[in-house]
């Protein structure tokens, strides 16, 4: 039985397996569509859009990253109406997300002739930055709601549930239940939060502090003393039964 399917994909045919996703079967036919929100080891939720594409014969733009390939599609991954959306997409987050340290956004800024400007009127989102642990700071002024953190703290990943969207509208942001501090969550630092985040809202405390000018046996004296601190927090807090 042939588990395979045939589709065009920017007027070349490509065959892929059958409950491929189009960016699965794009990718394996070296076609590359850009993602942001998409990690290969997190459950794809289409959040960010920049992977559109166009289908003939289906109205709206498809996000290819959860849009699963059906045989006899075809597929359009750089049409105009595909490149103004990404575009406008990415003028988007830059006017309203620090975007300093993400590369592969600022990339795609230059690549799709975006205006970073384009919306001057767009209020930017200036949160403080968050530091209450030591072991990662979170500057949710550069987060982009990719969702990727809270999937890897939850069943992608961890199964821990220390994160989770607050808020909405213009106000959602990541955060703990009830904005608790970190350490009084149920998070267990292991870091994998951070190492999915693509655009440094999540940063290992010890990164952030030497980009803030401190010395290494400053920075050793200050996360040793927030981790003292956090043992006393954990030593007096009552033993559920």
């Amino acid at each position: 039985m042939d588990e395979s399917i045939r589709m065009t994909i920017d007027q070349q045919n490509v065959q892929a397996a059958a409950g491929s996703t189009i960016l699965q079967a794009a990718r394996q036919a070296g076609i590359e569509i850009p993602t942001i929100c998409y990690h290969d080891h997190c459950t794809a939720n289409g959040l960010c859009r920049i992977c559109v594409v166009e289908v003939e014969g289906v109205r709206t733009l498809q996000p290819a990253c959860v849009v699963q390939a059906r045989d006899g599609m075809i597929i359009h991954t750089r049409s105009e109406r595909v490149i103004r959306s990404r575009r406008t997409i990415l003028e988007m987050l830059a006017s309203s997300v620090d975007l300093s340290e993400s590369p592969e956004i600022l990339t795609m800024l230059t690549q799709y002739h975006s205006d970073a400007f384009r919306f001057p009127d767009a209020e930017a989102r200036h949160p403080a930055v968050i530091d209450d642990n030591p072991m990662y700071i979170r500057d949710y002024a550069k987060c982009i709601l990719c969702w990727r953190c809270v999937q890897v703290c939850a069943e992608d990943a961890q199964f821990t549930y220390a994160i989770n969207f607050s808020g909405r509208g213009f106000e959602t942001q990541i955060s703990t239940f009830y904005e608790i501090p970190m350490p009084e969550s149920t998070c267990v630092f292991c870091g994998q939060c951070v190492g999915v985040c693509p655009t440094g809202a999540l940063k290992p405390k010890r990164e952030w502090l030497l980009e803030m000018g401190y010395s290494p046996d400053e920075i050793m004296s200050l996360t040793r003393s927030q981790r003292q601190r956090r043992k006393r927090r954990e030593e007096n807090s009552p033993n559920p039964s």
